[in-house]
């Protein structure tokens, strides 16, 4: 009996410091230095607010950034990212971490996933949802960040909605700002 609870002992310790290694890796890949910024957003208007905000953000936290939209040939849709050419095109521009951002609902109660798709996957993932909605009490935002078409961190980050876009933006931009600070320039 007492070489069984020192087995099982045993199994505790080492799954706990496999838990922990991978903490620690997973948060060592997260040190940000440069982001290709994707608002996967249907309307073109939303995109660009999204894009600019967060492309602006990082900037102004020493990350370089650039927007998809001035990568994404115009007409073109955005699973063009996952090319080879698009992605040698960003790699000239000295860029190997993509940050995929959307929104998923306008509740509180939406949980994170726990199948990370790669980026091509995603990127041809349809969303539904805009990004300001009147009626909407809050935002949920997944922000899902890729390294060699694999993904590194995911995180979701639920905000209040705004009054208006604008007001919306600030929040995002905000909220952002807090995990960009704590989580990503690790």
């Amino acid at each position: 009996m007492k070489k069984i609870q020192i087995n099982t002992q045993v199994k505790l310790m080492v799954v706990l410091l496999v838990i922990t290694c991978f903490n620690i890796t997973s948060f060592a890949q997260m040190r940000l230095e440069n982001v290709l910024v994707v608002a996967q957003q249907d309307k073109l208007e939303d995109r660009y607010s999204m894009e600019l905000a967060l492309t602006n953000l990082m900037q102004t936290n020493g990350v370089t950034s650039k927007s998809a939209l001035g990568v994404i040939p115009q007409g073109e849709f955005m699973n063009v990212l996952a090319t080879e050419e698009i992605q040698k095109k960003v790699k000239a521009l000295g860029i190997d971490t993509y940050m995929l951002v959307s929104v998923r609902g306008y509740d509180r109660s939406f949980t994170p996933s726990t199948n990370l798709q790669n980026m091509r996957d995603e990127l041809n993932a349809g969303h539904m949802f805009s990004f300001w909605r009147e009626s909407a009490n809050s935002i949920s935002f997944t922000v899902t960040f890729y390294r060699n078409n694999q993904p590194i961190h995911y995180e979701l980050i639920k905000i209040k909605n705004g009054k208006n876009r604008e007001a919306t933006i600030g929040k995002m931009v905000k909220a952002f700002e807090k995990r960009l600070q704590k989580n990503w320039l690790r």
